[in-house]
């Protein structure tokens, strides 16, 4: 096999499975995210899977550390409990949140006795032994729900003892010898008996844990501690809110803690209006910053040059970690084209079959670089890779789910074979479950938000992009699409790039989601009455 195809092949597909070393040489900022995400403010980070979240908080922690500040990173996949997690119909959604919150707790105070106790650590044990102690302790606080009686009993006890002795003996002076004992013994015992019925309830006095946590950062260097919560979208949706409340309440009014966040935007639920005890949850703009969206980044169709410069970078620190360092075949991006593709077109083909997810990209590689085996990558290879990744991943998990399968072959159907294009418009507005998880399963991209129209005042957009692997077949064919946006008499303007602002075609390029849903019920009452 060619040697920079055994490295594409060698690129780890996430972060976790990296050293973190490697994650530190092959980490290539874009659109000065890092900056962004390294200012004291608490702020959440949306992306979908495969857009860098993990190996974004890894780079931050590393830094951070480097800085000589304490940075630490959870993965809410390996906190809580079955009990806790999964629905549990005995016990009430607060109690569920309430033990996962001490989880992050417990595990905050584990990671930072962790790196106290360690040989040079950051951190003086010596100094912050006790307000660890006290942040342990109020994370502990039970209370128990039930009945308490106390029994109390009382016994007095009399032991007598008598002995009687007689002994004979003759000796040659003659003597008798005889002997009597006896003994007596009284005394009292008291012992009481406290029986609880009833269970434990785990409780946060969020006034205590605050206090705690002041006590610790003034033990930190620079007084200062970074808490990067990744996958959050892993907690269940119905939790999350009153996990996101009990976190805004014990540890972001702690001045000195700086918490991230990485969540998927369609699988997120940071707040809820409640109209008992008021709001529950993190309230994005208010209690913490939504300023970053590394959905919104290296999308092909929203800037190509500058999509291709970054995955030039990505993909050349990438193969350079997984060659042997003395090998050198790679000293740069024009070495990587020249010798990894073709043609620069192959690359770029890659660059818009992953549609802006730099998994995806290296998913599509990994699989071009087998089948090109000894011959540098083509067009054609990655064409016939996105396919098979689109199959393998994509098509499998939409297939899961048949009512957004059946809308994904009629959006395929009205924009690309109708229109010939590649995406569609929908107002920012509208709110739809299965466009939001067409979505999240990376098979629709968001090209563009809030686009305005001449002929719809007041009215907001969203452009949306169809994935490459639902059309690459069509490429080369009658019915491959001809640009991004059907618009009319203005297509030889705009049919070529996104357009920005007040264009007049823009009614034929609005998705109709009414028409699919009427569509759809017909046809399901048709099968329904002719089975």
């Amino acid at each position: 096999m060619r040697s920079t195809n055994t490295a594409f092949l060698s690129i780890a597909k996430r972060a976790e499975r990296q050293d973190e070393e490697i994650l530190k040489n092959t980490f290539v900022d874009f659109g000065s995210i890092f900056s962004a995400i390294s200012s004291i403010d608490h702020q959440i980070v949306f992306g979908r899977r495969g857009t860098g979240k993990t190996h974004l908080f890894t780079v931050l922690r590393q830094k951070k550390t480097a800085d000589g500040e304490i940075a630490i990173q959870l993965d809410m996949r390996n906190l809580g409990s079955a009990g806790g997690i999964y629905a549990d119909p005995s016990l009430p959604l607060s109690l569920r949140a309430t033990r996962l919150l001490i989880d992050v707790l417990t595990e905050i105070h584990a990671s930072l006795l962790g790196q106290a106790i360690e040989h040079d650590g950051p951190i003086n044990l010596g100094v912050a032994g006790t307000a660890l102690d006290t942040l342990f302790d109020a994370c502990r606080t039970v209370k128990v729900v039930g009945s308490v009686a106390v029994e109390t009993t009382a016994s007095t006890e009399t032991i007598g003892r008598a002995e009687v002795g007689l002994g004979v003996s003759i000796a040659t002076m003659g003597a008798l010898s005889g002997g009597t004992s006896a003994a007596t013994s009284e005394g009292e015992k008291a012992s009481i008996k406290k029986s609880v019925t009833g269970y434990e309830i785990p409780r946060v006095n969020f006034g205590s844990v605050g206090g705690a946590l002041r006590r610790v950062v003034e033990t930190l260097p620079n007084r200062r501690l970074w808490i990067l919560l990744d996958e959050w979208s892993e907690v269940p949706l119905d939790l999350q809110p009153y996990l996101a409340d009990l976190l805004r309440r014990a540890v972001l009014p702690t001045k000195g803690i700086t918490v991230k966040i990485a969540a998927i935007e369609q699988r997120s639920r940071l707040f809820i209006p409640e109209s008992t005890v008021g709001n529950v949850g993190l309230e994005l703009g208010a209690d913490i910053s939504a300023a970053i969206n590394l959905d919104d980044y290296m999308v092909f169709d929203n800037d190509e040059q500058k999509a291709v410069a970054f995955f030039k970078a990505l993909v050349l620190k990438h193969v350079q970690a997984a060659s042997e360092p003395d090998n050198g075949m790679l000293r740069n991006e024009r070495d990587l084209m020249s010798q990894g593709f073709t043609q620069v077109g192959a690359f770029e083909e890659c660059v818009r079959a992953c549609e802006g997810v730099p998994r995806d990209a290296i998913h599509i590689l990994s699989h071009a670089a087998q089948r090109a085996n000894e011959n540098a990558i083509s067009v054609l290879d990655i064409r016939e890779a996105a396919q098979q990744w689109y199959y393998s991943s994509k098509d499998s998990a939409v297939a899961a789910h048949e009512q957004a399968k059946r809308l994904l072959l009629w959006i395929i159907d009205k924009v690309i074979k109708e229109r010939q294009t590649k995406a569609f418009l929908l107002e920012s507005r509208v709110k739809d479950n299965l466009i939001d998880f067409l979505y999240d399963e990376r098979v629709i991209h968001i090209l563009r938000k809030g686009m305005s129209a001449k002929d719809s005042p007041g009215k907001r957009f969203n452009v949306y992009g169809i994935d490459y692997g639902c059309y690459v077949d069509l490429v080369n064919t009658a019915k491959a699409p001809r640009g991004i946006l059907d618009l009319g008499e203005d297509a030889a303007e705009f049919s070529a790039t996104v357009p920005k602002t007040d264009f007049r075609s823009i009614r034929r390029c609005v998705l109709d989601l009414p028409d699919f849903y009427k569509e759809d019920t017909a046809q399901r009452s048709a099968v329904e009455a002719s089975s």
